[in-house]
């Protein structure tokens, strides 16, 4: 009877790519942020740029304001965007559609009044 030393890995590795195949086929490689907004739909819709990195701000459902994804109040966010945010950094903003519309005038107004006009307003792509 023949020994059997070694271990034959080509079936292994054939199981591992297969599944990595399938982990990278349905992996989403779109990122919808982590805050649960249901974005408002829109007919002209396009993508910001990604030569830097966007500051996120999203209103939710509940009109809770959240800065990337710590939670704040508005007073807060304030004093946050005074440190990180420069003129020039592009702010999305995700704004739930069931938000009350005041919360939305109210964040408008605070980033005018610190200078920070380079906005994008996120919404999805009507079917």
């Amino acid at each position: 009877m023949k020994r059997f030393d070694q271990i034959n890995m080509i079936p292994f590795i054939d199981i591992m790519l297969v599944l990595l195949a399938i982990v990278l086929t349905t992996a989403s490689f779109v990122s919808q942020g982590l805050i649960p907004v249901n974005l408002p739909t829109a007919e002209q819709v396009s993508e910001p740029s990604k030569d830097e990195e966007p500051l996120e701000i999203a209103i939710n459902a509940q009109n809770e304001f959240f800065l990337g994804e710590e939670k704040v109040t508005l007073e807060q966010m304030a004093a946050k965007l005074k440190v990180q945010a420069k003129p020039e950094t592009l702010i999305v903003l995700r704004i739930d559609k069931a938000a009350v519309f005041e919360h939305f005038v109210k964040l408008i107004d605070l980033l005018k009044a610190q200078e920070l006009n380079n906005l994008s307003i996120q919404a999805q792509q009507e079917p």
